[in-house]
């Protein structure tokens, strides 16, 4: 038997009016995910606590088994254990966001963040970016004096590590969460230690506002990478090991370093593709193949699409339904038809880790709608996958609770 867990990252979402009240989801021509839907069961799963930041950090950790309540630390350990970067006590990591904060001649504090990713901000121009603020005396300075450093990548996604960290009392916010809304009341605050972050946010902004870089990008018509925006701190945390809780070893192929993170602190197997950005133009075919691939040596696999929020975040509407649709298309239906061709038996789980509202842009913690199908056992239910589908069926209390579901455990927890 095989098992294959699809996340679709903030696919679902509420009713959006200029749909006609329908969701992207209903929306969207899914065939082959409906066709599953109406021979498996499709139920609401809670995989955001109550009361915990709605986002992939506490959800997909959920997803994986782990219960955030329990595990979760922060959101940057994870996406270091990715990259291999070691935590030592009384380290704190943080990710160290590329956004476009707001043009003119007002205030700092006053200006809007208008992207999140400083418009979805391709891989060498990141690194140039980066190159500029690091190279920068006064930034060195400030971050030596800090007690930090900022590890790079090719994309809008930093991370930042502070040797002989006390982040108690520092509140930090994603600015993915606060897309149009002026940046000063959402920089980090709560005590005198938080001016330190705030102080190398307004330090980078001055240094990348008006640099070359920055009046290239503008020049081109995109948005600029002017600022830089610290959040999801967090300690080292170690997760307990999959094989043993699962009984077998399995892979994760992604274009994010959350989803990797997580995988790897489990002992699952890190699948990086050429060309997966994360975006709306990630290689579709290079993670269908390295799925497929990987299904072949593991039981297990997880596949994950990060661009229906991406595509949220940047307001795109449109784009947010293509990706729905091209996960169908292009991920779940050729990967079902070669499992059948080949003959193997296997169980797969989708769903969206947490909604992102176009509304808004943001995350949303509500239950998100799952679909369960187990090639040997149809249901013959009939229906479609979609939030209102979820509501009509069973309800999960606790997102840790479907492996167990997928594995087919039958004292799976509740409660």
């Amino acid at each position: 038997m095989k098992y294959l867990l699809v996340i679709g990252d903030g696919m679902a979402d509420n009713p959006v009016e200029a749909l006609g009240g329908r969701t992207p989801l209903q929306a969207a021509e899914i065939p082959g995910i409906d066709a599953l839907a109406a021979d498996g069961t499709v139920g609401s799963v809670r995989t955001v606590p109550v009361g915990m930041q709605a986002g992939s950090e506490t959800a997909i950790l959920a997803i994986f088994g782990c219960d955030p309540r329990t595990y979760f630390t922060g959101r940057s350990p994870m996406e270091a254990a990715a990259s291999g970067i070691q935590l030592v006590p009384g380290d704190a990591a943080f990710r160290c966001n590329l956004v476009t904060l707001e043009d003119g001649d007002m205030p700092l504090g006053e200006k809007k963040i208008l992207s999140h990713s400083a418009g979805s901000i391709d891989g060498a121009s990141a690194l140039e970016v980066m190159d500029v603020l690091l190279g920068n005396p006064d930034f060195q300075k400030a971050l030596a004096a800090a007690r930090m450093e900022i590890h790079t990548f090719p994309a809008f996604r930093q991370l930042a590590v502070q040797h002989r960290s006390d982040v108690s009392g520092i509140t930090f916010i994603p600015p993915h969460d606060h897309l149009g809304e002026a940046c000063g009341p959402l920089f980090p605050s709560g005590n005198e230690r938080a001016e330190v972050f705030a102080e190398l946010m307004r330090l980078a902004h001055g240094i990348l506002d008006h640099h070359p870089v920055t009046e290239k990008r503008r020049s081109a018509g995109k948005l600029p990478a002017n600022g830089i925006w610290f959040w999801a701190q967090g300690t080292a945390v170690e997760l307990p090991s999959f094989r043993e809780q699962y009984g077998c070893g399995g892979a994760v192929v992604s274009a994010v370093p959350l989803c990797h993170g997580i995988g790897v602190l489990r002992g699952l197997e890190m699948v990086e593709v050429e060309g997966a950005t994360g975006e709306l133009d990630t290689n579709f075919p290079g993670k269908l193949e390295a799925t497929w691939a990987k299904l072949q040596e593991y039981d297990f696999v997880c596949l994950h699409l990060e661009a229906p929020d991406e595509c949220t975040h940047n307001g795109d509407l449109p784009g947010k339904i293509q990706a729905i649709q091209w996960l169908d298309s292009k991920l779940v239906t050729p990967l079902v038809e070669r499992l059948r061709g080949a003959g193997m038996d296997f169980r797969l789980l989708l769903l969206s880790d947490h909604k992102t509202l176009t509304a808004t842009r943001g995350h949303d913690g509500d239950p998100v709608p799952y679909l369960l199908y187990d090639s040997t056992a149809p249901t013959g239910r009939g229906g479609t996958y979609d939030e209102a589908a979820g509501e009509r069926g069973p309800f999960l209390e606790r997102g840790d609770v479907l492996l167990d579901l997928l594995f087919d455990r039958k004292t799976h927890r509740q409660g």
